[in-house]
């Protein structure tokens, strides 16, 4: 039981490790196309929006694999469509029970299902904060002609050097 635990606390971190990366990478991209929220197309802006989403969905997808891969490792599934499939069903939680691993590492299910609860949590909360970034941005220039208030901060410290 305390090698099962072990080797599933390891998997978590790797998919943490992979959560953090894409997690930077799409904040990045977002930061670098802030352009198109700034202009006063909707569509740039929702596109941007989607082009985040993707990075972060290709993440937990990544993840889903790496733990199908661990699965086909430990012996658990004979080929790599079932261990995904199984793998995809318990990290979203859905935990259909059409498929059921071994006694002896059954505990990785529900660890996975911990993790995927975790991981998509994380790509939700991210995913919110770049709509609501976006739409401040977008809607507070295009509806109001204000600026936001990180730009009114950068106007003020500029006016006073």
């Amino acid at each position: 039981m305390m090698l099962t635990l072990a080797v599933g606390v390891v998997a978590m971190m790797v998919c943490l490790f992979v959560q953090g990366l894409l997690l930077f990478l799409a904040t990045r991209y977002y930061v670098m196309h802030l352009a198109w929220v700034k202009s006063s197309s909707r569509a740039m802006t929702m596109l941007l929006i989607a082009r985040v989403m993707l990075m972060l969905v290709v993440g937990n997808l990544i993840q889903g694999g790496i733990w199908a891969s661990l699965f086909v490792f430990l012996g658990e599934f004979g080929d790599w469509d079932t261990a995904y499939y199984f793998s995809l069903v318990n990290f979203a939680t859905l935990g259909y029970g059409d498929i059921v691993m071994s006694d002896r590492w059954r505990i990785l299910g529900p660890i996975q299902a911990m993790n995927g609860v975790l991981m998509i949590g994380v790509s939700t909360a991210s995913i919110t904060a770049v709509v609501h970034d976006a739409f401040q941005r977008s809607w507070l220039k295009s509806n109001f002609g204000q600026k936001t208030p990180e730009e009114a901060a950068i106007n003020e410290q500029t006016e006073s050097n």
